[in-house]
């Protein structure tokens, strides 16, 4: 009774504790509890991502956190979003300002969980990893590898830098922070966990660590640390954590990850989690005094090429769509859900008598969009950039580009028809001869084989345009270049000499396209259009006329469409719009005619 009695007045006083920022906090690791300030506490924790929300917005998702019931906010730092060049860090642009986002926490009330990786999986390309490491071809990561060591040193330092003093020992709202991330899932190596803990201690970070595993015996052993707290992905019932107990009796044991909804890849439907059970976790956790994360409160958005992919076998290859919806409580838009609401209601039934959450924010203004006419075009055929020469065809990394689309060409000697191999192929590409459109090849299919027919041409120009799609973020096959990663062949006949085209799309390329009012024939084309709002407000961009492709508005990549679904529109968020003319460009990888576009009020 006495340990119910502090808790509840903790949580009564948890407001004035908190909005007195720059109060120093104590918060520790008992046997079996967190101790703030030397007394037991219980974290109900929402988590979001900066990274997938527009920085004008954070304010208002932590406040839907903070009015369902929530005292803490979790967040990853995607390490491959900080640094797009080894050594060039960006933490003060737009939602790269991290640091702005854990302040905006604590003034509103909240504590904070750091999830900065270096790995942190999260559905993100490469699971937060950035791309200019596998430029090393024979590179190792997530052990002591000492070309990965030394990167990761950099982006240690360089992230402390911005958060040491946010800590809860500083005056700061950052409770713990997290050593890797479901490292048990993926290696053994514990003189890198431990390395990794000695790092962040030897930047300044001073508050507790802990891990994040699966309640399994074997992934607990590899990835918690003696003096770590365990998270447990998921732990809801008494076994998972009576696991983490017999792993480690001497810390405490957490649910690092309730999950509220699920991942979504193109092709599927969309994950939607039974409510129920949720809610029965739920209870079990509040009932026992355990500490829990929802992961996610909030999913957001894979803007631009950062959707990741899950593979479990050598052949198999599953990209992750764009929107980061996850079925969570509060959806991509920021809108509270039925599912938000029952576990509002449920997380108020705790809270001592007189206590009352918080009103629910409003919601964001929402707008339709006429549709939107397209008046250029610019194929991108006409659009390369300067070739690069390579014997045989390298992935894009070898180029020192991150994502987008990549060409590549070459003239056919010898063999001129037949069966065209491409080993491997990272993720979709079209095939052309002397121009014409011969067909697709999509490696989520497992096709990597296609037959080329005869030419009329004595020197064929074969060209192959490879998509990448999201880099592997989870388990053993995370080594995901793209591109062609070793060789093409036709009947058996390593084809060689090709010139390779970098593509990334990036803002750059996008200003240098020459348009034209005219129509192309050839698939690989750009369209532009505009359109005129009088008031802006939150959309969806309707693609379902479309194939396969990306979105830009105003020179913002709002992500990847696909007919195969089940997302065929793009949030767009209101801050990327403005009053008066707006620009849109579709780069479409198969149709050269335009078709309807419009904007919605909802995803579907």
């Amino acid at each position: 009774m006495l340990r119910i009695l502090i808790f509840s007045l903790l949580f009564l006083c948890l407001p004035v504790i908190n909005r007195a920022q720059g109060q120093k906090h104590s918060f520790e690791l008992g046997k079996t509890d967190f101790l703030l300030d030397g007394k037991p506490y219980q974290i109900i924790s929402g988590e979001m991502h900066p990274a997938r929300i527009p920085a004008e917005y954070w304010r208002h998702r932590i406040q839907m956190a903070k009015a369902m019931g929530c005292n803490t906010i979790a967040a990853y730092v995607f390490w491959n979003y900080h640094e797009l060049e080894p050594g060039v860090f960006d933490f003060q642009t737009g939602n790269h300002n991290i640091a702005q986002f854990i302040r905006i926490a604590q003034e509103e009330g909240l504590w904070v969980l750091l999830r900065p990786g270096p790995y942190v999986c999260a559905e993100w390309d490469f699971g937060g990893l950035p791309s200019y490491l596998l430029s090393i071809p024979d590179i190792k990561v997530r052990c002591m590898d000492p070309r990965y060591t030394a990167a990761v040193e950099r982006y240690i330092k360089n992230l402390a830098i911005q958060v040491r003093d946010l800590q809860v020992t500083k005056g700061g709202p950052i409770l713990m922070v997290q050593a890797e991330n479901e490292y048990g899932s993926y290696g053994n190596d514990r003189n890198y966990m431990k390395w990794l803990q000695d790092l962040w201690r030897k930047n300044g970070i001073d508050v507790p660590f802990y891990t994040a595993d699966g309640a399994a015996p074997f992934m607990l052993e590899a990835g918690s640390l003696p003096d770590a707290a365990i998270g447990l992905d998921p732990g809801a019932n008494e076994s998972n954590f009576a696991e983490a107990t017999r792993v480690n009796p001497n810390v405490p044991s957490f649910c690092s990850e309730l999950y509220p909804g699920w991942l979504t890849h193109w092709g599927e439907q969309w994950q939607h989690p039974d409510t129920a059970a949720l809610l029965k976790d739920v209870r079990w956790l509040m009932d026992h005094k355990k500490s829990f994360n929802f992961y996610v409160l909030h999913g957001g958005t894979n803007f631009g090429w950062w959707a990741g992919a899950n593979a479990f076998s050598p052949d198999q290859y599953q990209p992750d769509v764009t929107s980061y919806d996850y079925d969570a409580p509060v959806n991509e838009m920021g809108q509270a859900t039925p599912k938000y609401m029952a576990l509002r209601n449920l997380l108020a039934g705790y809270l001592p008598k007189k206590q009352k959450l918080m009103p629910v924010p409003a919601a964001m203004p929402v707008i339709e969009i006429p549709d939107i006419r397209i008046t250029e075009t610019a194929p991108v055929w006409q659009n390369l950039p300067e070739a690069i020469a390579s014997v045989q065809p390298k992935p894009m990394e070898m180029f020192g580009q991150k994502g987008g689309f990549i060409l590549y060409r070459t003239h056919l000697v010898g063999h001129k028809k037949g069966k065209l191999r491409i080993t491997d192929l990272h993720d979709y590409a079209t095939v052309f001869v002397d121009g014409k459109y011969i067909g697709k090849l999509d490696r989520a299919k497992a096709e990597n084989i296609i037959e080329l027919p005869a030419s009329e041409s004595s020197n064929p120009q074969l060209d192959i345009l490879v998509e990448g799609m999201g880099r592997i973020n989870f388990a053993e096959y995370m080594i995901d270049r793209k591109g062609i990663t070793d060789r093409v062949s036709l009947n058996g006949m390593t084809l060689m000499n090709w010139e390779v085209f970098p593509l990334p799309f990036d803002e750059a390329y996008l200003k240098e396209l020459k348009y034209t009012s005219g129509n192309a024939t050839q698939p690989g084309i750009f369209f532009k259009g505009e359109f005129n709002l009088a008031t802006t407000g939150d959309t969806y961009i309707d693609m379902s006329a479309w194939q396969k492709g990306v979105v830009w508005v105003n020179g913002h990549n709002l992500g990847r469409y696909w007919e195969i679904g089940p997302q065929k529109r793009l949030y767009c968020p209101a801050p990327w719009l403005k009053p008066g003319k707006n620009e849109i460009v579709v780069f479409d990888l198969h149709v050269v005619e335009p078709k309807t576009i419009s904007g919605a009020k909802s995803m579907e």
